[in-house]
């Protein structure tokens, strides 16, 4: 077996999809990091949470986020090559995907930038007014530095889990807007031009059914601060993404589509980040394994280099094995969204497949980056543990990918909800029935079956090991469908 497209995202890509639509742009991007881009993002990662400054030499509020400036090439890079404005062009998602996975391979944390933004632009072109997308949209479409950025705010101080409960945030209605009050608590990408923001109407009942989706601008109709940034916050990882905690005071904002559908649309903002954090998740796994790989070719011990020793050899071979399942799992949720993405609610079947796979995708991928992280430290013994030699830093950038976005609970107990509520386990087999091994799949739907006639709490206990084994079999019967593409 030949590790060598390990060390290209793009080869890595045709190995598993065959053609890749826009390759010799994504091969563009690729050289671009290779030749520019890496020292300055092991650079930010090493200057740690980047500065906050919240007032300019006259006292005004300002809240700025300062990073170097050639955080600034680098981040823009993204925007420019169609992270975003593609997806509106082409009519497609795979683009954002595909430039997604070559970022996060190089940089997961800078991938988050580039997903929310994306996360923001969709349901502002999907559910807002013909006026809000004439006054909003065409700034995040941009080519060039003025392009502006978005951001996806739920979380607030008790969690993000049981949103019914914990979004505080109350929105008043005040002629042509609403007025916010609240805070945010995990704000990722502070500073964007844009947010969209879990909110409660006014008088709304106190569960998720009371939530509606807002777009927040950073700045009034007068030209002012529209949120302020209490502080950034101190993380183990993706360090090229700011996350602060923002104070809502009034903050003019507009209702996304209607607004008892607000938590069917949060969701839909929620799934295109998991899609990115599956996809993302994938990347950095295949990074960790190509670092690793550079070393046990120069690493040599009992008279060879390591990677000719059987055990280690054989790790490998294992690891590139879970790899390209995991992708297969990863990029069939990418291809299943991409299907129903402009759908609004009702949602057909085809989208409630999709939920389960992205679940399932969300809860494997992530759990794969952090152990092959961890593993690729191994390989490098006392050295993987050292800063200066980067290795370390894809176990750091890995433990926020279990986390972000729901955890590995949310994912289990969401995925147990579409297969309990709308059968989707039963879709998923369907799907899977023409490329799965016929005995396997019998065997994995009578496993689930028998699971879902458990009693409601036994089900609940024992979820995690029916969801990691309808993973593991997704994972593998789709590695056979991408074999046979490529």
């Amino acid at each position: 077996m030949s590790f060598d497209i390990l060390h290209s995202p793009v080869a890595f890509l045709k190995e598993m999809l065959g053609a890749v639509p826009g390759e010799s742009t994504l091969k563009a991007y690729e050289g671009y990091w290779e030749k520019e881009e890496r020292p300055i993002s092991e650079t930010i990662d090493r200057a740690g949470t980047p500065w906050l400054r919240m007032f300019d030499p006259l006292g005004e509020r300002i809240d700025t986020v300062l990073f170097p400036p050639e955080y600034s090439k680098m981040l823009h890079r993204g925007y420019q090559d169609g992270v975003v404005w593609r997806v509106f062009e082409e009519k497609s998602l795979l683009p954002s995907y595909l430039l997604g996975y070559v970022t996060a391979f190089n940089d997961p944390g800078l991938y988050c930038p580039y997903t929310v933004s994306l996360s923001t632009a969709v349901p502002l072109e999907k559910y807002g007014t013909e006026e809000l997308k004439a006054r909003f949209l065409p700034p995040m479409l941009r080519r060039d530095e003025t392009v502006w950025q978005g951001a996806t705010w739920m979380t607030e101080i008790k969690g993000g889990s049981d949103l019914g409960a914990t979004v505080e945030t109350v929105a008043r209605l005040a002629g042509d807007r609403w007025l916010l009050m609240g805070e945010k608590y995990f704000a990722s990408n502070v500073g964007a031009e844009l947010a969209v923001v879990a909110a409660r109407p006014e008088g709304a009942p106190r569960n998720v059914r009371g939530l509606a989706l807002f777009l927040l601008p950073k700045h009034r109709q007068d030209g002012s601060l529209n949120y302020l940034i209490r502080r950034l916050k101190d993380k183990i990882g993706t360090r090229s993404v700011p996350t602060g905690e923002v104070e809502l005071k009034e903050s003019e904002a507009y209702l996304l589509g209607k607004a008892e559908w607000g938590i069917y649309l949060i969701l839909e903002v929620l799934n295109l980040s998991r899609v990115a954090n599956s996809v993302g998740s994938v990347a950095l796994a295949q990074r960790a394994m190509a670092d690793a790989l550079r070393f046990a070719v120069g690493r040599e011990a009992f008279g060879k280099p390591i990677i000719e020793h059987p055990l280690l050899r054989k790790q490998f071979e294992d690891r590139m094995t879970q790899l390209k399942s995991a992708f297969a799992l990863a990029w069939e949720a990418v291809e299943l969204l991409n299907e129903v993405w402009r759908q609004s609610p009702p949602y057909s079947e085809r989208y409630h497949l999709f939920r389960l796979v992205a679940h399932l995708a969300k809860y494997w991928t992530a759990e794969l980056a952090a152990q092959t992280a961890k593993w690729a430290m191994e390989v490098y013994g006392g050295a993987g543990t050292l800063m200066e030699f980067g290795v370390e830093r894809w176990l750091r950038e890995a433990m926020i990918l279990a986390i972000w976005e729901g955890t590995p609970h949310r994912q289990i107990l969401d995925g147990l909800e579409v297969m309990e509520r709308k059968g989707a386990h039963q879709l998923l087999f369907r799907h899977l029935s023409a490329i799965a091994d016929p005995q396997a799949l019998q065997e994995i739907a009578a496993q689930v079956e028998n699971f879902l006639k458990l009693p409601a709490e036994e089900r609940e206990a024992r979820a995690e090991e029916i969801f990691r084994s309808l993973a593991y079999f997704t994972a593998e019967a789709l590695r056979g469908k991408t074999r046979r593409n490529g």
